[in-house]
């Protein structure tokens, strides 16, 4: 009886601990400043992307897999949804938000998985942060330094969010992802209303993948 209880009492124990590691890594990264998040999220993309044979071979389920597990907990897509929608997110109804969030990110996987596909062992300068005490929404600079040609400025827009800091947006050379989606989400709405809008990008995200 007492082999029994003391059994259970260790099992308690040990849960306990491993309870107690979880809420201090969660508390953790949700202190962790928004440049030392870009860079050990940016190293551990690429460590495994040089380490995975499956990766390596091009196979883009495994690749998709990375994105979902590795990259996409550190994005606000309902914020780069709104973004990129711009005045007409403000028209949209709940469950058209959802939807229109729900293919946005598809279509930015898809797009992300792409661009994985062709990384060929480049590396990344992480510049200084500018930040002021207090300040909630910054941007990180990098430049993605190519084997050949001129580097590529990259940079981060972040919020603190009550979770962490989150990414809201990727400008590339001087072009912010999100903004240059908007164009075409207007000119899509004015033709077939925001329904329109999400019927186009489920049937993009099922077409071929985006260069």
């Amino acid at each position: 009886m007492n082999t029994v209880m003391e059994r259970s009492h260790r099992a308690l124990a040990v849960a306990t601990l491993a309870v107690a590691m979880v809420v201090a890594s969660a508390a953790a990264r949700a202190q962790e400043a928004p440049d030392a998040l870009v860079k050990r999220v940016s190293e551990d993309v690429l460590a495994t992307i040089k380490s995975d044979p499956q990766i390596q071979a091009g196979n883009q389920a495994r690749i998709r897999e990375m994105i979902e597990t590795k990259l996409l907990p550190y994005f606000d897509f309902t914020r780069m949804t709104a973004l990129a929608m711009g005045k007409n997110w403000r028209a949209a109804t709940p469950d058209q938000k959802k939807q229109l969030t729900d293919e946005f990110r598809t279509l930015l996987v898809r797009t992300y998985s792409g661009a994985l596909n062709q990384y060929r062992n480049e590396t990344i300068d992480y510049k200084p942060l500018r930040m002021n005490p207090g300040d909630t929404d910054v941007t990180v600079h990098t430049l993605v330094m190519r084997r050949t040609g001129q580097p590529v400025q990259m940079d981060y827009g972040l919020e603190k969010t009550p979770d962490g800091w989150k990414a809201y947006d990727v400008i590339v050379g001087g072009v912010s992802l999100v903004t240059n989606y908007r164009d075409e989400f207007n000119s899509q709405v004015e033709r077939g209303g925001i329904d329109g809008l999400i019927k186009a990008l489920a049937d993009k995200n099922r077409g071929a993948a985006p260069k």
